[in-house]
């Protein structure tokens, strides 16, 4: 946009009127230049991001015990096993963007929260659901894209069960005062099949099943994936550090 050559600004100051001129060149910023990332494909990475789960091993991942993944691995999917627990990334994080590919199963079983149920923990502590929320009743804030018990979500993207879904998270660490509650609160943005269903939200502490969410200081720590006995499969999962 060049749609003038310069601008001619006059201000009165008493009896005096002062002008000064202004060029586009003025408000022109040459640096720092960004660096240059290749954005990927809907299947392939950025440049940039750290590529947590291909399809092709568990490399990345461990259970939250710290012993080697027992989920099953299958069509470039994990899928998990039911009660073998929940599976973290040995690598923590801070702030960051993070795309994941899920499925609930194909063959519908149970309702509400029984059904096709899972989640993905940022830092170990606070929950985005998965669920299949398509054409299921359950309380709202527990629905697919909700932060688990604290935000509804805007709509509901949900696609019918055993079809792909994808959730792009963008979400930034807290900063903690030193009493240990919060100076500035970690926030997260959604999207939800490419449709965003949570905008920036304050998430209010840890996500809790029972009870009111509680504000514990911690520092980076891990993408966890939740075992809630339902064969809820992953896939195409990258992560690119905010920090």
């Amino acid at each position: 946009m060049n749609y003038f050559t310069s601008l001619i600004v006059c201000t009165l100051a008493s009896t005096m009127v002062f002008c000064q001129t202004y060029k586009p060149a003025d408000t022109e910023v040459w640096e720092p230049v960004p660096p240059v990332v290749d954005p990927g494909t809907s299947s392939n990475a950025p440049s940039d991001a750290i590529v947590l789960f291909d399809g092709s091993n568990f490399n990345e991942w461990e259970h939250l015990n710290g012993n080697p993944v027992k989920w099953n691995l299958e069509d470039g999917a994990m899928t998990v096993v039911r009660r073998t627990g929940g599976i973290r990334t040995k690598k923590k994080f801070g702030s960051i963007q993070l795309h994941i590919e899920w499925r609930t199963p194909s063959e519908v079983t149970g309702e509400g929260q029984g059904r096709g149920n899972s989640g993905v923990f940022l830092q170990e502590i606070y929950e985005i659901q998965v669920l299949d929320s398509y054409q299921n009743s359950t309380y709202v804030n527990g629905q697919a894209g909700s932060v688990y018990k604290q935000s509804i979500p805007l709509v509901n993207a949900s696609r019918p069960p055993g079809v792909w879904q994808t959730y792009d998270i963008i979400y930034h660490t807290p900063v903690f005062k030193n009493d240990g509650s919060f100076e500035v609160p970690p926030t997260v943005t959604v999207l939800h099949n490419g449709v965003l269903i949570q905008d920036h939200f304050k998430l209010l502490g840890t996500t809790e099943n029972v009870g009111h969410p509680k504000v514990i200081p911690h520092q980076n720590g891990s993408i966890m994936l939740q075992d809630h006995s339902d064969p809820v499969s992953y896939r195409n999962i990258w992560i690119r550090e905010l920090d």
